[in-house]
């Protein structure tokens, strides 16, 4: 029986070639294709395979794809593209079988694919039907057109989700991108514990806020809190197994983060179970944020509001000093003046008169400190000021340290007192003359600074245009420690008797009270930098100049009003007043001064009244009086700078006499008020506590 298949009629047998380098292929095909009764040919390479054809064309080619030299894909090429072989049927072998290699092959002209091992049974299926297919003609190439229509289209598929997944692959990549950088930016991290194996994975974010390389990140929930400060360890892991536990609802924790450098970082976490359908727990999700920078603003706020209160109390304490402190100076002088330079009681008064004024410094100081005393601001070069004290300064600091000072050729103005900002350059030099037992160079740099949010991370500073006074020593530095509490009254580290602890007291004070800034840079043994940073504004040209009077005693018997509620202070300044001439109708609170006015009202000539006293305040009560006579003159006295002194000192008009005071400036200071053009009458309404009781 002859079992070749009739692929045309008067059938000869079908001619097959084989074309393989491997003899072992060859043979095994070879004896599978024999029983069929095809003649078969064999051929080792592409290029065998090319000459034999072109002598004599088989009715169909099993072509190996992987040969040396000229493969399998390029040997199909070359017979499709010769009108005298493309009709040959060709069957691909492979040694795996691929969707990409059956593409290939496709495009190439193959017609069919088997893959090794080769199946006897499939490969008869495979040759008989290329072979029926062929013995039709016309059949064989619709079914070749049609085949490659259908490679095409899903070649043109694939293309298509490939281009598809391009894109998604692209997004996402980009989404990760954004992602990661305002995670980045805000501090902040991701994390995902699985509930099951505890294995742990987080954002690219997480590393950087644990001081980590991304090949460092811990893999599991036990790593993770390895990472905590020792000190917070344990709370940090009973909120983590309280996590794990499934409890409902978002689970928050603040803990502290131990680098490898040794430094340590507040985090705050947040926590939220995931579940799976039936309701257990499936992964712990969480948003690790950086909460450093918040815990610096909140301890500076405290620390504000803890200097704050104690302004309160050294301001509160210092106005009442002061009251004491004028009476005891005023009558010390009293009885001075009583004695005669030979007199053996008048050394021991000098003494009296010495520690009242030396009383007097401390209390300005904490007036200072507390940013409550009366300043007499005006337009200021720091560089004027920085070099016309610089050989004082030499001379304080003395040989064995180094004075440099770094000025800018054009620096901007600040609108200060300037007697205060020497004060507060003297005290920063001496600190840090006494930083550098053993000598050393102390720098003061100026400079005009342009200030934001940023510029200062530990303070909170209003942004705008400011200068810098900088002075810097390269002495034994400061730990964290002491500079959180360098600005406190009475806290120093000198030894006993060798400082009060107020001069860095008193330069916050000051830098506060003229509306600026101090920062200060330190680490033990690497020096200490202060940054003085006040307002700039624009130079006043305006120089006020007041005559110098001679004549402080009353003209024509003048006639005061003297309003003030502490007794020693009034009988002091009543006296004071009438020795020099004047007429003095006295009050202790603002409701006899209202009583006495009415009475005496064309006769007073200059109102005197303290600012703070009980039930109403000075200016309030020349409110009302004015009210009642227009051309009244006023003069205030004051302990400190409240805000009614403050309200009076925005008027260049009014009068203040600082406390405690001297007799001579209490009187020159009268005359002064007295022979001033009187004042409009401020549109203040009297309160209600002046109404007759």
């Amino acid at each position: 029986m002859n079992r070749n298949p009739d692929f045309a009629a008067g059938a000869r047998p079908a001619r097959i070639l084989i074309v393989d380098d491997g003899q072992s292929n060859r043979d095994l095909l070879y004896v599978m294709l024999q029983p069929d009764g095809f003649e078969v040919e064999m051929a080792e390479t592409g290029e065998d395979a090319l000459r034999q054809i072109a002598v004599h064309a088989p009715d169909l080619i099993l072509l190996d794809i992987m040969m040396p030299g000229m493969d399998g894909n390029e040997v199909a090429r070359i017979l499709k593209a010769n009108p005298d072989t493309r009709h040959i049927p060709i069957i691909m072998v492979a040694s795996l079988d691929n969707r990409e290699g059956r593409i290939l092959g496709l495009r190439a002209g193959a017609d069919d694919f088997l893959t090794k091992p080769v199946d006897r049974g499939e490969l008869s299926v495979r040759v008989r039907n290329l072979l029926r297919l062929k013995a039709y003609g016309d059949h064989y190439d619709k079914y070749s057109q049609m085949l490659e229509r259908e490679v095409m289209a899903r070649t043109a598929d694939l293309v298509e989700r490939t281009k598809t997944l391009e894109q998604h692959a692209t997004a996402l990549r980009r989404s990760e991108e954004r992602t990661n950088y305002a995670l980045g930016t805000a501090r902040m991290g991701i994390w995902e514990i699985d509930i099951t194996t505890h294995e742990l994975t987080w954002s690219e974010t997480m590393a950087a806020m644990f001081g980590l390389t991304e090949d460092q990140s811990p893999t599991s929930a036990e790593g993770f809190i390895a990472l905590v400060h020792p000190d917070d360890r344990r709370m940090a892991a009973q909120w983590t197994r309280g996590a794990l536990e499934g409890i409902d609802g978002d689970r928050d924790v603040e803990f502290r983060v131990l680098w490898p450098d040794g430094t340590t970082h507040w985090h705050c976490d947040r926590s939220h179970m995931l579940r799976h359908g039936d309701g257990t727990p499936a992964r712990l999700i969480g948003l690790s944020i950086d909460v450093g920078e918040r815990k610096s603003l909140e301890a500076q706020l405290r620390q504000a509001q803890k200097m704050e209160a104690v302004g309160q109390l050294a301001g509160g304490v210092a106005h009442d000093f002061n009251n004491m402190l004028t009476a005891i100076l005023g009558f010390s002088n009293f009885v001075l003046e009583t004695m005669g330079p030979q007199d053996p009681r008048r050394e021991d008064m000098n003494e009296v008169v010495k520690a009242g004024q030396r009383a007097a410094t401390l209390t300005r100081q904490l007036l200072a400190f507390s940013r409550k005393q009366v300043l007499q601001p005006t337009s200021v070069d720091l560089n004027v000021l920085v070099t016309g004290m610089h050989l004082m300064l030499r001379r304080l600091i003395g040989d064995r340290i180094e004075l440099e000072p770094v000025l800018p050729e054009h620096l901007g103005s600040v609108r200060a007192d300037s007697g205060q900002l020497e004060q507060v350059l003297m005290n920063l030099v001496v600190n840090a003359r006494d930083a550098m037992p053993a000598g050393g160079k102390v720098t003061i740099r100026t400079a005009d600074i342009d200030m934001d949010q940023s510029f200062m991370a530990d303070a909170l500073i209003q942004p705008g245009p400011y200068v810098m006074l900088s002075v810097s020593d390269c002495g034994i530095g400061m730990s964290e420690a002491i500079r959180q509490r360098l600005f406190e009254p009475f806290f120093t580290t000198k030894e006993k008797g060798k400082g009060t602890g107020l001069g860095l007291a008193t330069v916050y004070g000051i830098v506060k009270q003229s509306g600026g800034y101090i920062g200060v840079v330190s680490e033990p043994g690497k020096g200490t930098t202060f940054n003085v940073y006040l307002p700039r504004v624009e130079a006043d040209s305006e120089v006020i100049e007041h005559a110098a009077v001679a004549v402080t005693r009353a003209v024509r018997h003048e006639t005061i009003l003297l309003v003030e509620d502490d007794d020693a202070v009034r009988s002091l300044t009543g006296t004071i007043l009438e020795r020099a001439g004047y007429r003095v109708y006295e009050a202790p609170d603002p409701l006899h001064a209202v009583a006495l006015f009415e009475r005496y009202m064309d006769t007073i000539d200059l109102l005197l009244t303290d600012v703070i006293m009980p039930g109403s305040s000075g200016t309030t009560l020349y409110a009302r009086l004015s009210g009642l006579r227009s051309d009244l003159k006023v003069m205030y006295m004051s302990g400190y700078n409240d805000d009614t002194v403050a309200l009076g000192q925005s008027d260049p008009g009014i009068e203040f006499l600082q406390k405690p005071f001297t007799a001579d400036v209490l009187t020159r200071r009268v005359r002064d008020a007295l022979d001033r053009t009187p004042l409009e009458s401020p549109d203040i309404t009297p309160p209600t506590e002046l109404v007759e009781r």
